[in-house]
């Protein structure tokens, strides 16, 4: 790794740490300057591809499932690490199928599980968008089931 200060191609690895499921934080110095600096190491993995609903093919993009998840936490009191993990977990779980070729029903599907261990009211927000709900009986009928659900968990 070149020092980006003096373009010196000795450093020193002095820590190293996972940043996320797919990154590597590693601090580094640099032999000449003694200057540190911080390098993210990132696996390359194979291209998914997302089916959308109507047969078109796009690239799997990140930065939709967080912007998702934004829009279902706005103003809700989760931190934005939360809304990093459940991205990352989503995209864990993603690459963990066997295609390469991700319906995005199958991602909708996951991001709904999450939703709703992590947060009722982005799961509706959520839901409303993603399930498409058309009236408020269609809003009322899923309010109904997390309200079972929730009331037989707390039976339990």
């Amino acid at each position: 790794m070149k020092c980006p200060y003096c373009s010196y191609w000795n450093t020193m690895v002095l820590d190293s740490r996972e940043s996320s499921d797919f990154q590597v934080r590693r601090r580094r110095k640099c032999c000449r300057c003694k200057k540190r600096f911080t390098t993210y190491e990132e696996a390359q993995t194979m291209d998914l591809s997302v089916i959308k609903k109507d047969g078109r093919r796009e690239k799997f993009d990140r930065h939709k499932i967080l912007a998702g998840l934004e829009r279902a936490f706005e103003k809700r009191p989760v931190s934005a690490e939360t809304i990093e993990r459940i991205a990352d977990s989503v995209e864990a779980q993603v690459r963990k199928l066997d295609s390469i070729d991700v319906p995005s029903r199958k991602i909708g599907a996951i991001l709904l599980k999450k939703l709703k261990k992590t947060d009722l009211i982005a799961y509706l927000r959520f839901a409303s968008v993603y399930l498409k709900f058309d009236d408020l009986s269609a809003f009322e009928k899923a309010l109904k089931e997390l309200k079972k659900k929730q009331a037989a968990a707390k039976k339990q």
